[in-house]
């Protein structure tokens, strides 16, 4: 290969190495945020299930390798070190192996994991307690998402008919972060009053909340979106094949690039 395809790889290898870098910290970023996020359902899910948070670490564990690797990449095309090379194109290789048997993974235990975010917002609608100043946080998550996704319980209002308060209550209140009704529109957290009613025996048919359950909100969202995870899963993976061959092609022309100025005796 010629000095000036020698040079053409190299420039291209240190670009795709910087977008890797930027890629690497954005993952970083993702991974910190599930851990210091509050307000949302990733709170529910990361105060309650040991397994997402174990995710985040990995993630800022990954993050953190790929931002190392981008580092190393530039340098090592920039300046045309092979080792540095090598030992890029072995990590970028082994994260590619992790990024497919994880996919796996997720794919043949979605059905734990479906189990598990049951297991998780059921104990959580059941012990629901507006007065609860230690799982104050949880709650107010929980509330945020079901006015966000304007959901009630996981699989729907029926799974509040379970809350030990409500139950000591008749049904008498419902959660206010359930409500389809303007009049609550103040309040976003707690129990709102159900309105007098002839009917002797009450039920969560009788509130005024939304129907679906977050469940199906959840998974909605994911089907509305699964063109654009799937495109980014399959960009990332195309852009670490890119960068292995970019690598390796580096790596070999250097060589060859060394033994041809290697003056003849």
């Amino acid at each position: 290969m010629g000095s000036g395809c020698l040079k053409v790889t190299k420039y291209f290898l240190f670009l795709f190495n910087l977008l890797f870098f930027l890629l690497g910290a954005v993952i970083l970023g993702f991974g910190i945020w599930i851990l210091a996020d509050k307000t949302s359902f990733v709170a529910v899910l990361q105060t309650s299930s040991p397994s997402l948070k174990t995710g985040a670490y990995i993630l800022i564990g990954v993050g953190t390798l790929t931002m190392l690797m981008g580092f190393l990449g530039c340098l090592g095309a920039v300046n045309e070190v092979r080792c540095l090379l090598g030992l890029y194109f072995t990590c970028l290789m082994v994260i590619l192996i992790t990024q497919v048997a994880a996919g796996l993974v997720i794919y043949f235990q979605k059905e734990a994991l479906k189990e598990e975010l049951n297991r998780v917002v059921g104990g959580l609608v059941e012990n629901y307690d507006p007065a609860d100043e230690d799982n104050r946080n949880l709650q107010d998550a929980w509330d945020y998402v079901q006015r966000q996704i304007t959901c009630c319980g996981w699989t729907g209002a029926k799974d509040w008919e379970e809350n030990e308060l409500l139950i000591n209550k008749s049904l008498t209140e419902y959660p206010c972060s359930c409500s389809n009704s303007t009049k609550d529109s103040g309040r976003d957290t707690g129990f709102c009053p159900l309105d007098a009613s002839g009917n002797s025996t009450v039920t969560s048919a009788d509130w005024p909340v939304h129907k679906q359950g977050c469940m199906d909100g959840v998974e909605k969202w994911l089907r509305d979106n699964l063109g654009i995870i799937l495109g980014v899963c399959t960009g990332v993976a195309v852009i670490e094949l890119l960068g292995m061959i970019l690598s390796i092609s580096l790596c070999k022309n250097i060589h060859s690039e060394d033994y041809t100025k290697v003056p003849k005796s």
